[in-house]
C-alpha cells in the first residue's frame, strides 16, 4: 500500500520542479506504450482461464454505465467520465496493493475491456459530429492495448506459452509491474497538483460516485447470481473496484482535440479526489472483512 502512495507523493513534489511537464509526458508515454502493453502481452501469453469472460464483462459494465447515465441525465461527456475509468494508471496499482499481485491478470483483462470501450466510444462521445466508422476502427487498431493483444496472439501461436524456462520474461514482468505503479501514480500526482477544483465540482463528482457505487453493487450482484463462472466469482471484489475508480485521464485530451474545450478536466480532477476517498474506504472495509474470514 505504501509504494503507490510514495509514487503519488513523488509526483506531487516533482510538479514543482522545472521541466515537470516533459517528465510527465515521458512517464505517460512509457506507461501507455511500453509498460502496460508488456503487462498485457505477458498476461495474455501466459493466459489464465476466465480472462476472456472478464474482458467481456468489463465492456458490458462500461456500456451499461454510459447508456444508463445518458438516459437519466442526458450529458454525454459526464456519462463518459462516469463509464470510462482510470484502470491503467490508478486501478492496476491500487488493485495489486489491496488484493495482492495475483490479481494483476484479472485487472489486465478488465483493463483491456475498458480500453476497448474507451477507444471505440470515447471519440464519438466527445465529438460534436459523428465519427465515420472507418476512422473509429483505424483508431482502435492503432491503440496500444489492441496492438499488445495482437502480439500476444502471435506469441501464443508460436508456442511461447509452453516454454519451460521464461525467467527473463518473469523478471521483465516484475519490473514492468513496479514501473507501471510508479509511473501511473507519479503522473497522477503531477497532474492533480496543478488542477483547480471547487466545491461544486466535488459535489457533482460525489453524486456521480454514489451513482456508480449503486450501479456497481447491483451489477456485481446480478453477475454473481446469474453468471456461473468461477473466474468471475473469484474476481467479484476486483470487479466492484471498477466502479470506485475515477474518469480516465485521456478523456480531456480527446475533448480538447475534437471540441477545443477542457470541461472534463475538472470532472477528472474532482472525480479522482472523490475516488481516492472511496478507494481508501473500500480497502479498509475489505481488510476488515478479510481479517474476520
Amino acid at each position: 500500500m505504501l509504494f503507490p502512495l510514495f509514487s503519488f507523493l513523488c509526483g506531487m513534489a516533482l510538479a514543482s520542479v522545472k521541466g515537470h511537464a516533459q517528465l510527465k509526458t515521458v512517464l505517460s508515454t512509457l506507461l501507455a506504450k511500453i509498460l502496460i502493453p508488456f503487462v498485457i502481452i505477458y498476461n495474455m501469453v501466459f493466459y489464465q482461464e476466465g480472462h476472456l469472460a472478464l474482458i467481456a464483462l468489463s465492456i458490458l459494465a462500461a456500456v451499461s454505465l454510459y447508456a444508463l447515465y445518458v438516459l437519466l441525465f442526458k450529458d454525454r461527456l459526464q456519462a463518459l467520465c462516469c463509464s470510462y475509468t482510470n484502470i491503467g494508471w490508478l486501478g492496476l496499482p491500487i488493485a495489486m496493493s489491496i488484493f495482492g499481485s495475483e490479481v494483476s491478470g484479472a485487472m489486465i483483462a478488465l483493463y483491456i475491456g475498458g480500453s476497448l470501450f474507451g477507444n471505440i466510444w470515447a471519440t464519438s462521445a466527445v465529438s460534436q459530429t459523428a465519427q465515420p466508422p472507418l476512422v473509429m476502427i483505424k483508431g482502435l487498431l492503432r491503440s496500444p492495448p489492441v496492438i499488445a493483444l495482437c502480439i500476444a496472439a502471435i506469441l501464443r501461436v508460436l508456442g511461447v506459452d509452453h516454454m519451460a524456462h521464461h525467467a527473463h520474461m518473469d523478471w521483465a514482468y516484475l519490473v514492468s509491474k513496479w514501473g507501471m505503479s510508479f509511473a501511473g501514480m507519479c503522473v497522477l500526482g503531477m497532474w492533480l497538483r496543478h488542477t483547480r477544483v471547487n466545491v461544486t465540482d466535488l459535489i457533482l463528482s460525489s453524486k456521480i460516485a454514489l451513482f456508480k457505487l449503486l450501479c456497481g453493487a447491483l451489477f456485481c450482484l446480478v453477475v454473481y447470481l446469474f453468471i456461473e463462472n468461477d473466474a468471475i466469482h473469484q474476481s467479484i471484489a476486483v470487479i466492484f473496484l471498477l466502479f470506485c475508480l475515477p474518469p480516465a485521464a485521456n478523456i480531456v485530451a480527446l475533448e480538447t482535440h475534437y471540441q477545443g474545450t477542457g470541461t472534463s478536466a475538472k470532472y477528472i480532477a474532482a472525480g479522482t479526489i472523490v475516488s481516492c476517498v472511496v478507494i481508501v474506504l473500500y480497502a479498509a472495509l475489505w481488510y476488515l472483512f478479510a481479517s474476520r474470514v
